[in-house]
């Protein structure tokens, strides 16, 4: 044993100078190139739902190109991949930092790493140019919340009743019924106090799914059958 022992500690350190200076193939770095020097974005194959992905710029310095890829859930950055980074221990070393640094502040607004300068303006060149090209898809096209509080009135069709025509027009805000409006009514005492009552419990269970108004039964009836066309018509 006595002899055993040393051989190991020498073994071992004569491993410390291959292993601090082998390329770094850890979860901050990729060998996949990025072909594509502009901007580009992508949906997230691995991400939820809502995530996106998107590439920035590849960025030239002195120690070689430096290009990152930023995934967002909504408008928050949940993670930062290097896609081409200079192939130097310094720049192994900082990667880390400025990807937490970004993470935390939520934005490319962060310190350049001592020891790591060219490398860090690079990554922030090309962190903001992902960080751009988010927003400007963002703002492209109206976001979902937006779409889904947009205003749209729709008619429904004219039944015929003995008493009279019916037809009524319904408000919807995004997918609830926020009005009702009748457009054609039997001219009849009975119908014209059925009328708030069978609006009121549409906007209640919003749907046409209501009760018939006593002694207005065929009133009620047609009122049901336009509401429900109205509906219909609205989710075509």
């Amino acid at each position: 044993m006595k002899r055993v022992i040393p051989v190991l500690v020498l073994s071992v350190a004569g491993l410390i100078p291959v292993w601090r200076y082998e390329p770094s193939t850890g979860t901050t770095s990729t060998t996949e190139a990025a072909s594509t020097p502009s901007v580009s974005s992508s949906t997230s194959s691995s991400g939820s739902a809502g995530s996106t992905t998107f590439t920035g710029t590849t960025v030239a310095t002195e120690k070689g190109d430096v290009q990152v890829q930023v995934t967002f859930e909504g408008d928050k950055i949940t993670a930062v991949r290097m896609l081409k980074q200079p192939n130097h221990p310094q720049t192994t070393a900082a990667v880390p930092k400025l990807i937490a640094e970004t993470l935390a502040v939520q934005s490319a607004e962060i310190d350049t790493v001592s020891g790591a300068t060219l490398t860090s303006d690079g990554y922030k060149e090309s962190l903001q140019a992902a960080i751009d090209a988010e927003a400007a898809a963002a703002s492209a096209s109206p976001s979902a919340s937006a779409a889904a509080s947009a205003s749209r009135t729709v008619a429904g069709s004219t039944v015929a009743t003995e008493k009279g025509d019916v037809q009524v027009q319904v408000t919807f805000e995004g997918d609830k019924i926020t009005a009702v409006e009748m457009l054609k009514q039997p001219n009849h005492p009975q119908t014209t106090a059925a009328v708030p009552k069978l609006i009121a419990e549409t906007l209640a269970a919003q749907s046409a799914d209501i009760d018939t108004v006593s002694g207005a039964t065929l009133t009620s009836d047609g009122y049901k059958e336009s509401l429900q066309a109205a509906i219909d018509a609205k989710g075509a």
